[in-house]
């Protein structure tokens, strides 16, 4: 999977039919791997560390953040293992739950929350990802050196 001769980590995403997420993984420009929205679809596997992309999905009081797929994604271990950060996605509309779904996989799987964008992201946000996706491969690379 993925690119390994560039050292930035692969990309798995989960987004909903409306593509908000997908439109943002898109315009990075990157190779990425989707988790599908059909629950019997089959799963991609990573073969190495990866950053996930994740929308939320919240009611009011933050229930249901986390969309089922990618905790179904989340609940093989070997996908767990490889997990080194986690990009969140949400509406500011909704205050105290907007991306709440990256605070929970952070906590959860003890990873950094690296990013958080607002629906589709700007083209600031695609500069700012980028960017820390690099720098994330530059120090991963010089860390197994």
């Amino acid at each position: 999977m993925g690119v390994p001769e560039t050292g930035l980590p692969d990309i798995l995403f989960y987004s909903s039919r409306s593509g908000n997420t997908a439109r943002f993984v898109g315009r990075l420009g990157l190779a990425a791997y989707r988790i599908p929205v059909e629950p019997d679809a089959p799963m991609p596997a990573p073969g190495r560390g990866f950053v996930l992309i994740c929308p939320t999905y919240a009611d009011g009081q933050g229930r249901g953040a986390v969309p089922k797929q990618v905790i179904r994604f989340l609940n093989a271990p070997e996908n767990r293992a490889r997990l080194v950060g986690v990009i969140a996605s949400g509406n500011r509309n909704f205050g105290a739950t907007y991306a709440l779904a990256g605070r929970i996989i952070s906590k959860k799987c003890n990873v950094p929350l690296l990013y958080r964008f607002e629906l589709a992201g700007t083209e600031t946000d695609i500069t700012r990802v980028r960017a820390g996706l690099d720098r994330l491969g530059t120090e991963r690379c010089s860390m197994t050196a």
